[in-house]
């Protein structure tokens, strides 16, 4: 079995191009191409997962927090991150991890959290709308074969399709990718704009990369969506119980079901709400409050939420705040349905070193 094959089941299910735009979803070490010899599942990797996964013979580790956020300038081991990467080469360990894409996915981490709860999906909170971009730069006459090569160099690595060429003042033709012609045809105005389709999350740095191969060259940069949505994707979900419960019968589901000591919850918690219509979003879900309210939610599950969010929104809508670890770590079995639909004999672990980083004292 090889690692590829392990990886694309996940990316068939969440694939990257679902990610934000800030985020680090994808392989973090080593190659797709070697031989897997068994995955090892978790939230964060650190360096006892790393070793776990070594001592357990697995060299896949399938996260859902990427090990790579920020950039590295130095991998010397003085901190947990580095130490990671560095065990992580030194014993041929994969890690992919799969964040923001597996939160926007159909059957992510908020409809999974939905589904634990005993609620019905009933809309995205925030929908991602397109998940496609058609990316088109503007260049001198004399620069079209230079800026056409260029999106044949960015190809493989960012996906890039339907890449072609046009003149600016149409005296050129539209061609394909790959016209033996083009090169030529390009060259009949002053200026040509060639174009493609690729990823809504690589977008900015095909601009980049292009920016620095073409220089003042490139007289412009720019996207638009290419009309593919999909209102089931993106991030949070209302969701609605076919029976109300009380708000002190919701926070005792809602700790049981997520395995969470405690729970910071707004004014409403002492009230005599009944509640049918809800939403929730893993991690840091904060920004998504209105839109939960918005969408005639009376109570909202995340973590990480702010203090003056509890100030602003706490009398109009049950806030729940459950922890960013205890919101998230349903990703290991949502990566172990996901791996074993495809495989169904391959070995699989969950972390047995992982532990909340957060003690609850």
């Amino acid at each position: 079995m090889l690692t590829g094959q392990i990886i694309s089941a996940i990316e068939e299910f969440a694939p990257p191009s679902l990610q934000e735009s800030w985020d680090n979803t994808g392989l973090q070490i080593g190659s797709r191409r070697a031989d897997c010899s068994g995955v090892l599942l978790c939230v964060d990797v650190t360096p006892a997962v790393v070793r776990e996964a070594v001592d357990r013979g697995c060299n896949l580790i399938v996260s859902h927090h990427p090990l790579i956020f920020k950039g590295l300038k130095h991998i010397t081991g003085n901190t947990p991150v580095e130490e990671a990467v560095a065990l992580a080469i030194k014993h041929g360990v994969t890690v992919y991890s799969s964040h923001t894409a597996a939160d926007s996915a159909i059957g992510g981490v908020s409809y999974e959290m939905a589904r634990r709860l005993g609620a019905r999906p009933d809309g995205v909170l925030s929908p991602l709308g397109a998940l496609k971009v058609r990316v088109s730069a503007t260049v001198d006459r004399d620069a079209a074969p230079t800026a056409l090569l260029s999106f044949f160099d960015l190809a493989d690595t960012y996906g890039l399709s339907e890449v072609s060429a046009v003149s600016v003042d149409a005296i050129g033709s539209k061609m394909p990718l790959g016209a033996s012609d083009s090169l030529a045809e390009v060259s009949d105005s002053n200026l040509s704009v060639i174009t493609a389709v690729t990823a809504r999350s690589n977008a900015a740095v095909i601009g980049s990369r292009l920016a620095e191969s073409l220089g003042d060259r490139l007289r412009g940069y720019s996207y638009s969506a290419v009309d593919d949505s999909d209102n089931r994707i993106g991030l949070g979900l209302r969701a609605v119980f076919d029976d109300a419960l009380t708000p002190s019968q919701l926070i005792a589901r809602v700790k049981e079901t997520f395995g969470s000591p405690v729970a910071r919850c707004s004014a409403l918690a002492d009230s005599d709400l009944s509640i049918r219509r809800i939403a929730m979003c893993g991690g840091s879900g904060g920004e998504f409050i209105g839109a939960a309210l918005r969408g005639g939610a009376q109570a909202y599950i995340s973590s990480d939420i702010l203090y003056h969010d509890f100030v602003d929104y706490g009398n109009d809508i049950l806030i729940i705040d459950i922890g960013h670890y205890e919101s998230e770590s349903c990703t290991k079995e949502i990566f172990y349905r996901v791996i074993k639909e495809k495989f169904p004999n391959f070995a699989l672990y969950y972390s047995e070193t992982e532990q909340n980083p957060i003690k609850y004292l």
